[in-house]
């Protein structure tokens, strides 16, 4: 297999992204999380502001009510007034991830990339957990709150990333059949996870 590419998807102070951008290094392959936003804005010539907005404010808006809205693969043209709604904004993320995953080895962070690209032989799909204390007291080095803050802040980010994922897949975020790998960084390390998902690479192609 001449491209491989690592979708990840992560528990807040898991340290998913760290072992991605870890993985990514050793493969000597890029890695992509926000800066998706910024290549869905040069694709679609929708403002980077409203992709930041989307990404940001729906945490408080939109997924309270979970709703699903599948993503299926069609982008909504400019002549519709829906052009740079939430649902296009996400269409047009997934059509960077989509080329993305056409053109190069890469690791891809979050954005429910592992449901983008279900129907790609070539990727590997990688959930990182970790326990509830290994991930606080690693969020915790990296920001400055409290902890009862810090434990409201990352229950409520992972709650958003829980609704986000149901709402574009129709499927539950922390469910292990979604995924190749679920790996809990509390207990093997980052390095580790990185060595096992070297393995699984290496043994499935």
């Amino acid at each position: 297999m001449e491209r491989v590419v690592i979708t990840i998807a992560r528990q807040y102070g898991s340290g998913g992204k760290t072992v991605g951008k870890m993985l990514a290094n050793k493969l000597g392959i890029p890695w992509y999380s926000r800066d998706i936003l910024k290549m869905a804005s040069e694709k679609s010539g929708i403002s980077e502001q409203l992709f930041m907005q989307f990404d940001e404010k729906l945490r408080n808006s939109l997924f309270q009510r979970m709703t699903t809205d599948i993503y299926t693969g069609e982008l909504i043209p400019p002549s519709s007034s829906d052009f740079v709604s939430a649902k296009n904004l996400f269409n047009y993320q997934a059509e960077v991830i989509k080329h993305l995953a056409d053109t190069q080895g890469c690791v891809i962070i979050g954005r429910a990339a592992d449901f983008v690209l279900k129907d790609y032989p070539n990727v590997v799909s990688v959930f990182v957990h970790g326990s509830e204390e290994f991930n606080l007291a690693r969020a915790m080095e990296q920001n400055s709150m409290t902890e009862d803050e810090m434990k409201k802040f990352i229950a409520k980010t992972d709650k958003y990333r829980a609704q986000f994922y149901k709402h574009y897949t129709g499927r539950e975020w922390t469910d292990a059949r979604n995924y190749d790998l679920c790996l809990n960084s509390s207990k093997l390390g980052f390095e580790k996870c990185v060595e096992e998902i070297l393995s699984y690479i290496k043994v499935r192609f």
